[in-house]
């Protein structure tokens, strides 16, 4: 087994854990455990980190150009998006201190790597001419920032649905006391959001880009292409609503899920019908 595979499995166990944490302080709200969630987390980031170190190596031993991606496979996008879902948690959690959120983001991570580790090939191939270009260094890797943000809002929208639904119930559970206010979960979805947002937009003209640079043309609505200019809309359609129309609550978080819900199928479904995005057709 490569070091590769060693550093990913123990990272994966430890975000299992972390993750496992995040629900013991939703039960409880010891603030021991969510010290301990964001320790734990702190530690699979670094690991993380250290695998995709070996993933760069092991590129290099076969790359004479020596570019390298480590979401250029099935495998390395979904350990790049579960690093980033962590990342960017860690960031929030650190500023914000709503450890009871891990519940409802950490989980996403655990399963994007989870299905990494044990469905997902980790073989390492070299780059066809078209990618062999400084951009495969940067567009995909800012798209799935994007991405990762979007997920971090989604689990934001999903407590803030939970919260709403326990405040209308008339025997409402401890979990409605321990989660932040509606108006709190709110704005922070719409913070993530709207920081997000410019990173997706970024992530598709630097995608613009790169296909004049490499097929000739900006634009060529392969599946791939029209399903993020798709997301971009709905989440662009979101923040109009938000902003300047004053949408709050359950309705602009729905708006905002069927945004996540393009991220996923951008992601994930669409690629099995692009022939120049494929990847994950060829896991």
């Amino acid at each position: 087994m490569s070091l590769e595979l060693i550093t990913i499995k123990m990272t994966l166990a430890v975000y299992s854990a972390a993750t496992a944490l995040s629900f013991v302080y939703l039960a409880y709200k010891d603030e021991k455990w969510n010290r301990w969630m964001l320790n734990l987390l702190g530690i699979g980031i670094a690991l993380h980190l250290l695998s995709f170190a070996f993933r760069i190596h092991s590129f290099w031993q076969i790359s004479e150009n020596r570019y390298f991606l480590p979401i250029n496979t099935f495998f390395g996008a979904l350990s790049y998006l579960a690093l980033a879902v962590c990342a960017i948690f860690f960031i929030i959690e650190s500023r914000h201190r709503l450890g009871i959120l891990g519940a409802f983001v950490l989980p996403w991570a655990s399963l994007s790597l989870g299905v990494a580790v044990f469905v997902a090939s980790p073989e390492i191939s070299g780059l066809v001419p078209a990618l062999q270009s400084y951009w495969i260094n940067i567009h995909p890797m800012v798209l799935m920032s994007a991405y990762a943000a979007f997920g971090n809002a989604f689990g934001v929208g999903l407590a803030l649905l939970v919260q709403e639904h326990q405040i209308k119930s008339r025997k409402p559970i401890a979990l409605c006391y321990r989660l932040p206010s509606i108006e709190e979960l709110d704005n922070l979805n719409y913070r993530i959001i709207a920081a997000a947002f410019p990173i997706l937009t970024i992530g598709i003209i630097m995608g613009g880009v790169w296909a004049e640079n490499a097929w000739g043309r900006f634009w060529g609505w392969d599946p791939k292409e029209t399903w993020a200019l798709i997301t971009a809309l709905v989440y662009a359609g979101y923040l109009h609503m938000r902003y300047l129309m004053g949408l709050r609550g359950k309705k602009a978080i729905y708006v905002s899920m069927v945004g996540f819900a393009c991220v996923v199928f951008t992601f994930a479904g669409v690629n099995f019908l692009s022939e120049l995005h494929g990847y994950l057709s060829k896991g």
